[in-house]
């Protein structure tokens, strides 16, 4: 009988071993997504998820301004503003009660939606509050575990677990945290403070077995206050983008599909686009899956890729990876979304889906590697400049932009000229009054004067873009 005990300790050891920590941590209570979430609450996050960007950083501001009802559901109504780059866009979230995760959500935040669903909120999957869900409610600190991950980076199975306290400085208080976490050769970690409804920061790696393994998600806490009523996003305008100057369809619907081999036949590469017929200054969306040449049904592993823009001679025009800061592009699981502004004139355009090869980044195994050519007919744009059959504006306004794009002259200057337009009748606004506590005209406006400066945008485009900065008030006339 004792050699038996000491079999099933073992055991249990073993099993518990492969978690990220063999400890209890001594605290007590329980912690569950949302837990305290209450009206007027305010958040503040930097944010990186793999599937996002390749992990650039974006500010995440969320608001809880109260309830609302999405057919018989009660949820959260959560305003929502995001700084990715140099877009400010602005709309709202309907978080769910018992899980705060997003049900529903404006259409220009689809994507950060399931970023925050997949980084903020992933540990939903283990806790929520649901008290009759014994395997997903309320989890306790002093547990073993909260639950398996199964394995992770092909090593023996995972768990998330408790493994230590650690004190930390939030925006509002100093307090203990208690990070839990797995190991799988990089420990991946989350802080949780009691009775605060999200985790406070993450640093966490995706699942192989590699030397340069890249993060998975990544968040830190950077604000947060209680009680606010008064709407802290009523002065935010969104950065009008370059596609809703040029009228772009944002909705991808209807794809060309097909299957192709690489040029080396080492691979199998599924391409999708959409739309059909891209138009210039646009945007081309691109789902893309990697597949063994052995196996139709196989998708690779730790894929290194890109996605160029070619001439006849399949010579390199364009990087995708390098328009965003990097060498290459890599996914741990060989399926893929990008979404390609289209700078290229009307006509034929030649896609070339490059891969480098298989394997962590900093060792390549390029025998797997080649590329497949894609010809897509991208359709011409009637709002860019070539159409235009004659200026409105005076050329001096134009030069007063790029000028001002490029910091020559100063803000004063360039609302003199946009004065001007406004006065002769060019661009009509019924009234023009300057929003509180604005000084300067933002940052972001310079880009549409330096697309239309530049001759990427006609006149049409740059006046509805201006008549609208200036009814908000955000350039002061």
């Amino acid at each position: 009988m004792k050699n038996l005990i000491i079999l099933s300790i073992i055991i249990s050891m073993s099993l518990v071993g492969t978690a990220y920590a063999q400890n209890q941590v001594n605290v007590e209570g329980t912690w569950y997504l949302g837990e305290g979430l209450k009206s007027g609450d305010y958040f503040e996050y930097t944010l990186c998820e793999i599937d996002l960007n390749a992990c650039s950083p974006i500010t995440l501001k969320i608001w809880i301004k109260g309830e609302t009802t999405n057919v018989s559901e009660k949820l959260w109504d959560t305003q929502i503003v995001i700084i990715d780059g140099d877009k400010t866009l602005k709309g709202s979230w309907g978080l769910g009660k018992t899980v705060p995760t997003p049900i529903i959500f404006d259409d220009n935040l689809s994507d950060y939606a399931i970023a925050f669903k997949s980084s903020i909120a992933w540990i939903s999957a283990f806790a929520t509050g649901n008290e009759k869900d014994r395997i997903h409610g309320p989890q306790e600190f002093s547990a073993a575990s909260w639950g398996s991950l199964g394995p992770v980076g092909g090593g023996l199975e995972s768990y998330l677990a408790p493994s230590k306290v650690e004190s930390i400085t939030l925006p509002h208080k100093t307090t203990e945290s208690v990070i839990i976490g797995w190991d799988n050769g990089n420990e991946s970690e989350i802080w949780l403070v009691d009775e605060f409804p999200f985790p406070v920061k993450a640093l966490t790696y995706a699942g192989i077995n590699s030397d340069s393994v890249p993060v998975m998600f990544e968040f830190n806490l950077t604000q947060y206050k209680e009680n606010v009523t008064d709407d802290p996003f009523s002065n935010v305008v969104e950065t009008i983008q370059k596609s809703d100057l040029l009228q772009c369809d944002k909705k991808f619907l209807d794809y060309t599909s097909k299957r192709v081999s690489t040029n080396t036949y080492s691979m199998m590469i599924q391409y999708n686009y959409s739309p059909q017929v891209p138009i210039e200054g646009c945007e081309i969306d691109w789902k893309i899956n990697f597949y063994s040449k052995y196996n139709d049904m196989e998708i690779l592993d730790q894929v290194n890729y890109d996605i160029w823009v070619v001439d006849e001679n399949d010579n390199k025009l364009y990087s995708y990876a390098e328009s965003i800061g990097k060498n290459n592009l890599y996914i741990d699981f060989g399926q893929v979304e990008h979404r390609l502004p289209i700078e290229q004139e009307s006509g034929l355009v030649r896609y070339a889906i490059f891969v480098y090869g298989l394997g962590p980044e900093d060792s390549i195994d390029s025998e797997l590697g080649g590329y497949a050519i894609v010809e897509v007919e991208v359709e011409k744009n009637q709002l860019l400049k070539d159409t235009t059959p004659a200026p409105k504006i005076p050329q001096w306004i134009k030069n007063n932009a790029g000028w001002w794009a490029e910091g020559a002259i100063d803000d004063d200057a360039f609302t003199q000229g946009i004065g001007f337009l406004v006065k002769e009748g060019t661009i009509k606004v019924e009234s023009t009054s300057q929003k509180d506590g604005e000084s300067k005209v933002p940052e972001w406006v310079k880009n549409n004067a330096k697309w239309w400066a530049e001759g990427s945008i006609n006149d049409d485009a740059f006046i509805q873009g201006i008549e609208f900065l200036v009814k908000e008030g955000i350039i002061p006339v």
